[in-house]
């Protein structure tokens, strides 16, 4: 199964629609965090014009999202 090819802002979009927020800024990075959480879930997405598949795993695999519910959510 392959990822779509996203953007840094396209994938923070994504997290943000699943509560994810902004909680700051250093150079092209951002970090986010899902304050709804009993955990402490914090990702960090570089805010490049394409995320390749690995950083991608990582990200999902970060917020503790599976893969397979990220590709169906944008077929």
């Amino acid at each position: 199964m392959k990822a779509p090819v996203l953007s840094g802002k396209e994938m923070i979009k994504y997290l943000s629609q699943l509560s994810f927020e902004i909680v700051g800024r250093k150079g092209s990075h951002v970090r986010m965090k899902k304050l709804s959480s009993p955990r402490n879930l914090i990702v960090i997405i570089p805010n490049h014009k394409e995320l390749v598949q690995g950083t991608q795993r990582s990200i999902l695999r970060q917020a503790g999202i599976p893969f397979d519910e990220f590709v169906k959510s944008f077929e």
